[in-house]
């Protein structure tokens, strides 16, 4: 009898362990590219695979009531989610706008996204910011009106949700009261511009530094994050608006969430141009508490330590302008400058003819001058062309697959022109050598004997 008690107690506290807190997720979302979806927010990015026929469901742990996302190849989608929700999704990838449909419960707040949704991007960010000033404000006044009466009308069943939805549609007249100030300028290319004396004031006492708030709109998020990084660039000694720049302030925040999202915006702070990215990250780790966003830094931290001069350097595969491929075993046993460049990249056609310089200089020596460009596939013929009407030198070779070429990556490039100088074993001596227009790089080769 003890036994059988034992048992049935087992089984009790089994089910209480596996469903309490547990958020259920379920549904059909066919046409998928890869029948795969992922569901993204804080401190969560599961991967789910679909059944053959789109269905799913899945069991999640969140950290909190808030706003996540869903997301396909081709689509993403707010979904509102809490720790009770039982929610089920049903949707064409293919036309997932006008398919979507949610029930179960949740359902009410995430069929009311939607709806905001539709309502919100009837107008891209360009086109409202392009508008002259009285133009925005009415159509700013359309868009809140149309979210309104739809907020006034839903009968939601999550009070908490009500409650924040509120103050998120008064986030979202402010946000875009404050990027019109930021935008118009460029939108509508008048470099003079200024907000006339009675444009409406932005809500100056909007609190910075909430994190539920943070955690539940996407429009807090980007005043948020606006704010942030023009106070940054106030300081005066920002070059780059990073959080590299601010880790004190980042560190004086009491939201983590907001911390989070700061350091994951700078996860490529830690690369070879940062000269004490090795401070960065340690800062970094200790700011968040992502375990997502410390692998993605540890990921960087050590491909930025594989850069360090005497390591191997990345190899390539590229196809030559002359025809064939060339790899960088076949370049062995002399020295190697490669120039990252592109031929829609103004920086790196004006330093040509320096480039050419340097190379008629060393013109038989013990150094191959290549340039790999990270021009697209599609644009082959018109990066040939370039080659030829240029007369330009060396060995030149188009990348695979431009940004995303595995040597591009290898190395942290995040920008071009991109200058990198290779030993005659193949090792790295500079990941970012000295561009041909600075005498610095004359200096380096001289030192070389080469």
């Amino acid at each position: 009898m003890k036994k059988v008690f034992f048992v049935f107690l087992i089984v009790v506290l089994y089910s209480f362990t596996t469903s309490e807190g547990i958020t259920i997720v379920s549904g059909k979302i066919t046409n998928t590219e890869n029948r795969t979806i992922r569901i993204k927010g804080e401190l969560l990015d599961k991967e789910i695979k679909l059944k053959p026929d789109g269905s799913f469901s899945e069991d999640l742990v969140l950290e909190c009531d808030c706003i996540y996302r869903i997301e396909t190849s081709k689509n993403s989608i707010p979904l509102y989610l809490s720790k009770d929700s039982k929610v089920m999704i049903y949707a064409d990838d293919t036309n997932l706008t006008s398919t979507l449909k949610f029930t179960g419960k949740g359902s009410t707040e995430n069929q009311y996204l939607a709806k905001k949704k539709l309502i919100t991007s009837a107008i891209t960010n360009e086109d409202l910011y392009k508008l002259n000033e009285n133009e925005f404000l009415k159509k700013l006044q359309e868009i809140k009106s149309s979210v309104n009466t739809l907020y006034l009308k839903t009968k939601f069943t999550d009070t908490n949700f009500k409650i924040n939805e509120s103050k998120s549609i008064h986030y979202l007249e402010h946000k875009h009261l404050l990027f019109y100030k930021k935008y118009h300028y460029f939108y509508a290319r008048l470099s003079d511009f200024k907000v006339s004396e009675t444009y409406p004031q932005v809500d100056e006492t909007i609190d910075l530094d909430n994190n539920s708030d943070f955690l539940f709109s996407n429009d807090y998020q980007e005043i948020v994050l606006s704010k942030f990084y023009e106070n940054i660039k106030g300081d005066g000694d920002a070059t780059f608006i990073t959080a590299k720049n601010a880790i004190p302030k980042i560190k004086a925040l009491k939201s983590q969430s907001i911390k989070n999202r700061l350091i994951e915006n700078s996860t490529n702070d830690i690369n070879i141009e940062n000269l004490s990215y090795d401070k960065t990250y340690q800062e970094f780790l200790s700011i968040t508490n992502n375990p997502i966003i410390k692998q993605t830094l540890t990921l960087n931290y050590n491909a930025t330590n594989a850069l360090q001069p005497g390591n191997p350097s990345p190899k390539f595969d590229y196809e030559n302008q002359k025809g064939g491929k060339t790899t960088l075993e076949n370049l062995k046993g002399k020295y190697i400058y490669i120039d990252l460049w592109a031929t829609w990249c103004g920086p790196c056609r004006q330093e040509i003819p320096f480039l050419q310089k340097v190379e008629e200089q060393y013109k038989g020596k013990n150094i191959e001058f290549v340039s790999i460009s990270i021009d697209a596939t599609k644009d082959q013929s018109k990066w040939n062309k370039f080659v030829l009407e240029k007369q330009l030198g060396g060995i030149q070779l188009l990348a695979d697959n431009e940004w995303e070429s595995k040597f591009v990556k290898d190395y942290g490039v995040q920008g071009v022109p991109t200058f990198i100088l290779i030993d005659p074993n193949g090792k790295i001596i500079n990941a970012r050598a000295p561009k041909p227009s600075d005498s610095k790089l004359i200096e380096l080769l001289n030192s070389l004997k080469i």
